[in-house]
């Protein structure tokens, strides 16, 4: 099993409401397509999702689902607000 991270910046609006927009279906999204795990963690400058899948296959696919390209093109900073791998 292995974690990966979406690192979302604070910007026009705070991480936190993204994730308050975006968290339920991101977490969707991984549970139906494989996540053994999930976590969410809130810092002074943003919000961090981490999401373990058992095979790295699984991430990348998680990662092109159109509800998660949705929840990356809407972050609060669009140019220096996104942290994945």
């Amino acid at each position: 099993m292995e974690w990966w991270s979406i690192e979302v910046f604070d910007g026009r609006v705070s991480a936190a409401r993204w994730k308050d927009a975006h968290g339920a279906s991101l977490v969707e999204a991984a549970l139906t397509n494989g996540a053994a795990d999930w976590a969410w963690h809130e810092h002074r400058w943003g919000v961090v999702f981490e999401v373990a899948f058992h095979d790295e296959w699984r991430w990348a696919f998680f990662s092109e689902l159109p509800a998660v390209q949705a929840a990356l093109d809407a972050v609060p900073d669009p140019v220096k607000g996104l942290l994945d791998d």
